[in-house]
């Protein structure tokens, strides 16, 4: 088995940043209504893929996330919006 792997490094980012933007809104954020956001965010991204070794990942890409950090916020408080206005439960 490699060592190395595959990954969309923006799926850590909006996961890492997801808390702060529901923490200043009034809406749902039940894991079905937080997986929905991200979801929504993730699909208005573009995707970061990057091939690393075990234990690379975070010190090779810290400098990458302060970059996204303003796209991320925008598509996940959208996201949140569209959800938290029409969520997918009862």
């Amino acid at each position: 088995m490699s060592d190395v792997s595959l990954k969309n490094y923006m799926e850590d980012c909006v996961e890492d940043i997801l808390p702060m933007v529901l923490k200043g809104m009034d809406i749902c954020a039940c894991d079905h209504c937080k997986m929905d956001i991200m979801a929504y965010a993730l699909n208005n991204l573009p995707p970061k893929y990057v091939v690393t070794r075990k234990g690379e990942l975070y010190t090779k890409l810290e400098a990458m996330y302060s970059q996204f950090d303003a796209d991320i916020v925008t598509a996940l408080t959208t996201g949140a919006k569209l959800v938290g206005n029409n969520p997918r439960h009862g």
